[in-house]
């Protein structure tokens, strides 16, 4: 087992019997080395850059400050730390140190524990901070995989994936099908575009909790993507027999009403589908879930069912991974609906207020008003 290298220290200083006392003071715990003046300071960090330098103020021709100047102006020494050695005693003094950038006094003349007490706490703040940066380094490095594994995966599904989608058009062109049969194509077909734009959002989801994501905003009809979400989850209605009822502004939606927001059309489907699915779940059979749009300074879409959320969830209700009640809940459903939400420069909240009901209030922008 190799033991550890020692830290190295440089002391810088214009006075014998100060460099003596504290290659004394120092030397049983570190690797010392001594210069008495400032360009050979500069010289030995050039090419022996030591973990920590103990530097004198007042020497001759260069001072201090100005080593310590130089040291901190070129990227290759600007993190090793400078504790300044004074005889100066004024306020003053001090804050022209820690503005040029040391992170440290020690007094002459010096007492051996504070010394060692002040040496010793700033080694080892600078090993805590390497490892910080070699964590963030790994975590980055662990970041940029997770990214080329996703596309991997995404570009890998694609190909199965498309022959899913153009096979039922292969088998209606063959004719001989009956109207059910045709039914049972366009579910596949269906099912195909859902699952292709659950792979693209994926990545992005992925971008969205790095903060990388970069929205491109187009005005888009909340309706229409409303209408197709509820077709997708007609099938989960109908095993509980919920009914979907959707209002704007008081009364019901009907066939040709319109309501555009600006966001994108890809993440507001799947953040409706996340919530209308939620809803529906957590809603007792034979209940109403009710979709109210109303428009004010920003679209609110208020989301609302029959059960009450347990109020130790309350608080954490979007947060990853949060889930009660639910057998095989992963949690992620209100986690990423809120994510995407933000990522069309809107957000999400509960409403608890009532008494035996849930209410998830989105919030989304809407399109600048042109004027005539």
């Amino acid at each position: 087992m190799h033991a550890q290298p020692r830290q190295t220290i440089l002391i810088v200083d214009d006075v014998e019997t100060n460099l003596d006392t504290l290659v004394e003071t120092l030397g049983d715990e570190y690797d010392v080395s001594v210069v008495m003046d400032g360009p050979s300071a500069l010289q030995f960090v050039q090419s022996q850059p030591p973990d920590l330098i103990l530097l004198d103020i007042l020497m001759p021709d260069m001072d201090g400050y100005e080593v310590c100047r130089l040291l901190k102006a070129d990227p290759a020494t600007a993190d090793i730390p400078i504790i300044f050695l004074t005889a100066l005693t004024e306020l003053e003094d001090k804050i022209s140190g820690f503005t040029l950038g040391a992170v440290d006094y020690i007094t002459k003349p010096f007492e051996f524990l504070e010394v060692k007490a002040r040496v010793g706490t700033h080694l080892k703040l600078k090993q805590a901070l390497e490892r910080l940066e070699r964590q963030n380094l790994e975590l980055q490095a662990a970041a940029r995989l997770h990214e080329d594994m996703e596309r991997i995966t995404h570009h890998d599904l694609k190909g199965p994936l498309n022959a899913i989608l153009s096979f039922p058009e292969v088998i209606r062109e063959s004719g001989y099908l009956n109207e059910e049969q045709r039914d049972f194509l366009r579910a596949i077909e269906q099912s195909g575009v859902r699952m292709l734009d659950i792979i693209n959002l994926s990545l992005s989801l992925y971008k969205m909790e790095m903060g990388t994501y970069e929205l491109k905003p187009d005005a888009l009809d909340l309706l229409r993507a409303l209408r197709k979400v509820a077709r997708e989850l007609n099938s989960l209605c109908e095993a509980k027999n919920i009914h979907l009822e959707c209002l704007l502004e008081g009364r019901l939606v009907g066939p040709r009403d319109e309501l555009y927001v600006m966001g994108d059309s890809l993440l507001c489907s799947s953040m409706l589908s996340n919530l209308l699915k939620n809803a529906i779940e957590h809603s007792p059979v034979g209940a109403t879930v009710q979709v109210a749009l109303h428009r004010s300074r920003v679209c609110e879409v208020r989301i609302c069912n029959q059960g009450e959320t347990s109020p130790e969830i309350r608080e954490r209700f979007f947060e990853k991974y949060v889930t009660y009640g639910k057998a095989g809940g992963t949690g992620l459903g209100t986690y990423s609906a809120r994510l995407l939400a933000r990522a069309m420069c809107g957000d999400l909240e509960l409403d608890a207020s009532v008494p035996g009901e849930t209410t998830v209030v989105a919030r989304l922008p809407l399109p600048a008003v042109t004027a005539p």
